[in-house]
């Protein structure tokens, strides 16, 4: 009798033991999704949790509260199309030919034989997006569609490049700004007050049709890059002017992805990883963000030109409310993915190392010896090695002592020479305000050595030193 009572109970458990070990092998097996929201020359302050103090971006810092905060992110360079290919590719911009922003018509873009993120990811089985700002060569040859991404909704360029232009007919002649669904011209563009809602709704619509496959969504919002464009549901909602609306909209959006992750309860198997390419343009003052307390902002290879804001949530795979503070770099995401979904990476070199245990927090060592800071045509501006940063003879541009621009105009740059190295430890003075070089001779002799090793491999023009290692951009044929 014993035995009979029992027999049913105990199929009953192995039946939910069989059934509960599927069910995780089955979430094991199921590839991550991944969503990397990329926001254009937003400064490090201008989020709540890095310090805004009157910008409100309530869901920025809650996604930070349910998962990390890198304190010492770097974008690749401090420049749209450069910082653009080294996240896709994983690689040092330099290295695979592209420079600066691409101008409309640009005869380059970035080489079709590159491996993207997208392309890797797809080759996995992904199913991928771009809503946004593409920025790599407007080229038919160099467009997403041939990049990797099967969805592609946004603009080829940066949003500034249209006959609205502050400077147009003394400086540029852009032709109208289109904007692309696919490969196809939909509209060009005259206002752009709609288009974070546009790229937000597509979004969401993109999750909603892929909760049944692997995705990855590149989120490359065109805002706060001037022109400065909101909607009506943010205009005048913050203490800040309409850059604070542009930021809080952005919030918003970030909202809207994380809400649609929940309801289609996806939310537990996606990385969301948030930043921006560069550092604040800040000749354009009050439509400008604040890269506080770094020197500088976009243009410039000191820290405020590329430390940006980075936020990543992945809940039961990284840890919640953490900050961390260990240098990385945007070449880093490439192979960080490519680990966590198990996906090959390219047989050509790159340069970006597997950061996920820095991201969980298992360690802080990280597996750089030093991080290069190269800017314009191939010249190295600097090099950080950890807590060290020395940056060497350079012109740059600054908006100390000038006046800054106001309310969409910008204001005159003055341009000034670095004549020698300096060198700076960030983690006593992250403004960068004490040249310590004569006191620390041993660490500049050490960066010396680094920077001539990578000068051998990627080169630098300003010691006409042309690089063994660098690969061609794509060329319109």
């Amino acid at each position: 009798m014993i035995f009979r009572k029992i027999l049913p109970f105990t199929i009953i458990s192995v039946i939910l033991i069989s059934c509960t070990q599927k069910e995780k092998t089955k979430e094991k097996d199921t590839p991550p999704n991944v969503i990397i929201i990329f926001t254009d020359d937003q400064g490090y302050e201008d989020v709540g949790c890095f310090g805004s103090p009157d910008i409100k971006t309530p869901n920025l810092d809650q996604m930070a509260k349910e998962g990390i905060r890198l304190t010492s992110f770097y974008a690749a360079q401090p420049v749209c199309s450069a910082s653009r290919a080294a996240l896709l590719t994983g690689c040092y911009p330099n290295r695979i030919g592209i420079h600066n922003a691409l101008m409309p018509d640009s005869e380059t873009g970035l080489n079709p034989r590159e491996t993207t993120m997208a392309e890797m990811l797809k080759a996995r089985g992904y199913t991928t997006a771009l809503y946004g700002k593409w920025h790599l060569g407007d080229d038919p040859d160099f467009m997403p569609n041939n990049q990797g991404f099967d969805d592609f909704f946004g603009i080829p360029f940066s949003n500034d490049m249209w006959p609205h232009h502050p400077q147009q007919g003394t400086v540029f002649d852009f032709d109208p700004l289109p904007l692309y669904q696919n490969k196809k011209i939909i509209d060009t563009l005259n206002d752009q007050s709609m288009l974070t809602t546009q790229i937000t709704e597509k979004a969401v619509d993109f999750i909603e049709k892929n909760r049944e496959n692997p995705f990855f969504l590149y989120v490359a919002h065109p805002q706060p890059h001037v022109p400065l464009f909101v909607s009506d549901k943010f205009r005048g909602k913050s203490e800040r002017g309409l850059y604070g609306d542009v930021i809080m909209e952005i919030d918003w959006s970030v909202g809207e992805i994380l809400r649609a992750l929940e309801e289609q309860q996806l939310d537990k198997n996606t990385l969301v990883i948030f930043t921006s390419d560069n550092g604040p343009w800040l000749s354009y003052g009050d439509h400008a963000g604040s890269a506080y307390p770094f020197r500088e902002g976009k243009g410039t290879s000191w820290e405020g030109g590329q430390r940006e804001p980075f936020i990543a949530r992945f809940p039961g795979r990284l840890p919640e409310n953490k900050t961390i503070g260990t240098p990385v770099m945007a070449i880093d995401l490439f192979p960080t993915i490519a680990s966590l979904t198990n996906s090959p990476l390219p047989k050509h070199p790159i340069d970006g190392k597997d950061i996920w245990n820095i991201m969980t927090g298992k360690t802080d060592e990280n597996p750089h010896e030093a991080y290069y800071f190269y800017y314009k045509v191939n010249e190295l501006h600097g090099v950080r090695y950890k807590n060290w940063k020395l940056y060497f003879p350079h012109n740059y541009r600054t908006m100390e002592g000038q006046e800054p621009g106001r309310g969409g105009q910008p204001g005159e740059y003055r341009y000034v020479d670095l004549p020698e190295m300096e060198l700076y430890d960030l983690a006593t003075d992250s403004a960068e305000t004490r040249n310590i070089a004569a006191k620390h001779p041993e660490i500049v002799n050490k960066i010396v050595a680094l920077a001539n090793a990578k000068r051998q491999e990627l080169g630098d023009n300003l010691l006409g030193i042309e690089g063994s290692g660098n690969r061609v951009p794509g060329k319109v044929k």
